[in-house]
């Protein structure tokens, strides 16, 4: 086979390995069966969408976070170098060059011979010689190189903002939710308090009664020992608190600081409203579905560059020299200014290049892929938690009734056995199933507030869409 033929067959299977990035499927349901009473779209502020709960310890909690948590700083880090990376690959394309200078000074003495010395020649003496250059490279972008580069650093560098907003998004939905554990646990150790102080009661009433002989003796054991199990419990639970306060501590970047200095209420407040979103809105919001949608522009960029790695490149190489050369008895000063250029087209270097192409593809492919799979567990988790949250509502309603009607029966079943009209298992079966309801609705509470903050962040709590353009419309 003739050269040129060779390299015709080679070009035309380049151009065959070339397949256009594949349109992302993305398509989803027209819109989510989102519980009833939720907010309009857009009616909650999602980019600070920890300001909803009105809870300023919270809120405190994490902005201070977001400033100086490391995973925040890493991340931050990572954006900045995708934009040094930037200016770097398209700083590439302008004029390169740089100026040498040398010197020497030579100074010989000649040990036998006849010694020449005229003009122009000498074998024995100093002589010196100096030079300066100035060398440039340019590439001339015939073929639009310069903007398959821009538009592969143009998605690294919109993935890494993405990725820095995905990251902060972790981090206060992971504040929150610690946040939200803790005031859980407040509420139990106040529950674990008051169930102590009750089994005292019960205790000393018993205790009483037994001594006055209307009531068995055994009464006051039997209450002894559900005594000593609240304070353990309320022991516990102490313990967990402060190791949950310093976890906080330690996400806000306050790690030094002692547990006393975080305050936490043993309340859980008033569930904030969800906002309403459909499909569209949340593939606009969501960090890591945006970083997915860059980093495949970023992989098509690199395909379309290794697809005109195949073609000619044109090099303009001008050059600027200046010269002094001097010898006992002559001297001479040169400049130079030279005009140049060069072409490459590969040839032998076309297999590899082939390989090269087809393994972007396939990485462009990969990237493709990663977004349809974003866009799915977007929808997925969106989808999920709203429903979850829904049920997480309802229940607290349930158990709120529920846990009132308790401590009723409980607070009349006391006075009963005060009074001597029922008997110690009454009272405390009716105490029992008060604390069960009451540990009930203060997991459910803790539950569909940690399942708001999961809601906020599958909806996609970050910059908003139009503070970061596409790579179609990055310049």
């Amino acid at each position: 086979m003739r050269p040129a033929s060779y390299l015709a067959v080679l070009a035309c299977a380049a151009l065959a390995a070339c397949a256009h990035v594949r349109p992302a499927d993305t398509r989803l349901p027209a819109d989510f069966e989102a519980p009833k009473g939720s907010s309009p779209a857009g009616a909650i502020d999602l980019d600070r969408w920890w300001l909803a709960f009105n809870d300023a310890e919270l809120s405190g909690l994490i902005d201070q976070a977001l400033a100086a948590n490391p995973d925040a700083r890493s991340a931050a880090a990572r954006l900045n170098e995708a934009r040094a990376n930037r200016t770097e690959a398209l700083v590439h394309f302008l004029p390169q060059g740089d100026v040498t200078g040398s010197t020497r000074r030579t100074d010989t003495h000649q040990l036998a011979g006849t010694v020449i010395n005229f003009p122009g020649f000498s074998s024995s003496g100093v002589s010196n010689a100096q030079a300066s250059n100035f060398n440039v490279s340019w590439e001339v972008d015939i073929f639009g190189r310069f903007l398959a580069v821009r538009k592969a650093v143009n998605g690294d560098i919109a993935a890494a903002r993405f990725n820095y907003e995905g990251a902060r998004a972790m981090l206060a939905a992971n504040v929150a939710d610690a946040y939200f554990q803790a005031r859980g646990l407040a509420i139990q150790l106040g529950d674990a308090r008051e169930t102590a102080r009750i089994e005292q009661e019960l205790y000393d009433s018993s205790s009483k009664r037994g001594a006055l002989g209307i009531a068995a003796t055994s009464d006051a054991d039997r209450v002894a020992g559900d005594l000593a199990q609240a304070k353990a419990q309320a022991a516990g639970l102490q313990a967990e608190l402060q190791a949950q306060r310093r976890t906080l501590l330690i996400l806000a970047g306050r790690t030094i600081e002692p547990t006393a200095n975080l305050a936490v209420e043993a309340s859980v407040g008033t569930l904030p409203p969800i906002p309403a979103t459909i499909p569209s809105q949340l593939l606009k919001r969501r960090p890591d579905v945006r970083e997915a949608q860059a980093r495949v522009a970023s992989a098509a960029g690199r395909a379309d560059a290794d697809l005109l790695a195949f073609l000619p490149t044109l090099n303009f190489t001008p050059s600027l020299g200046w010269s002094k050369s001097s010898q006992p008895g002559y001297s001479v000063t040169a400049r130079s200014l030279v005009s140049g250029a060069a072409i490459t087209q590969p040839l032998l270097s076309i297999p590899t290049k082939l390989a090269e192409l087809k393994a972007q593809n396939a990485r462009t492919e990969q990237a493709v892929i990663a977004y349809e799979k974003a866009v799915q567990t977007a929808f997925s988790d969106s989808e999920g938690t709203l429903v979850r949250l829904d049920a997480d509502r309802k229940r607290v309603a349930l158990l709120t009734d529920g846990e009132i009607r308790a401590a009723r029966s409980y607070r009349a079943s006391k006075i009963g056995y005060d009074r001597g009209l029922t008997d110690l298992q009454t009272a405390l079966s009716a105490e029992q199933s008060w604390r069960a309801t009451r540990s009930q609705l203060t997991a459910a509470q803790v539950q569909a507030f940690r399942r708001t903050v999961q809601a906020y962040k599958a909806l996609g709590g970050g910059w908003p869409a139009e503070q970061f353009p596409t790579q179609t419309q990055a310049r």
